[in-house]
């Protein structure tokens, strides 16, 4: 059994590596749209660093900026479809999608909701800013209250192994280029949420609350997922 028990879990992590490249290429494709030379183009180089970062196969990047560019004779339309409801214990949530079938995303997100409530449009986001979002790591002995305020970001925190800096939508790009040019590595740069008012739950609750947001994150249309949870 120990082999194929090890066989399964090789499977398992193919498959995860798949559904992140998805996403990624995804992102690579939308920001290509507006120039393929990343040098020229900020998101696209946030995207193509994301990538490298996952080890996504050369070819494949490359591929995705030949689609999103129009570059290649395949026709790519994703469109962005935000969906808001609430988790398990009355959480708010946020789901962003990009897909070519809004059928397909639309009953998909209804069937991940049932453990939750899909809600109409404004029932959530009225509790949510729209903000600009830049996942940066810092050069060795950065000062990341003073990138912040010297590249203009309205706040930050810790996430992972570097920090998320939260903008105003239209400096986003502007602050972006700024943390680049003080030797920040920028991982990701986008629009999204960012909860007004999260709430706190015992560890029982954020155990389902996980449960819950993972089976989401697994729907291949799925693009990017705004909890109003704290922690």
């Amino acid at each position: 059994m120990g082999a194929q028990w090890k066989t399964a879990v090789k499977q398992a992590n193919a498959a995860a590596k798949g559904k992140i490249f998805t996403k990624l290429a995804k992102d690579i494709i939308i920001a290509a749209k507006a120039g393929a030379d990343p040098a020229m183009n900020a998101r696209l180089r946030a995207a193509v660093e994301a990538a490298k970062k996952q080890s996504m196969p050369r070819d494949t990047l490359e591929r995705a900026i030949k689609k999103g560019a129009g570059l290649l004779d395949e026709n790519v339309t994703y469109e962005t479809v935000t969906y808001e409801g609430f988790a398990p214990h009355r959480v708010p949530v946020i789901v962003e999608c990009l897909t070519d079938n809004k059928n397909r995303t639309a009953t998909n997100i209804r069937q991940l909701f049932r453990k939750g409530q899909l809600a109409n449009s404004g029932a959530v986001s009225w509790d949510f800013a729209h903000v600009g979002l830049v996942d940066a790591t810092p050069p060795a002995g950065a000062d990341v209250e003073e990138a912040a305020i010297e590249a203009g970001a309205q706040d930050f925190e810790p996430d992972g192994d570097g920090f998320r800096f939260y903008t105003e939508p239209a400096d986003l790009d502007a602050v972006a280029k700024a943390l680049s040019g003080r030797g920040w590595t920028v991982a990701t740069m986008r629009l999204g949420w960012r909860a007004k008012n999260p709430m706190k739950v015992d560890d029982a609750a954020r155990a389902e609350l996980e449960q819950f947001l993972a089976e989401i994150d697994q729907d291949d249309d799925v693009q990017h997922i705004y909890v109003g949870l704290e922690g």
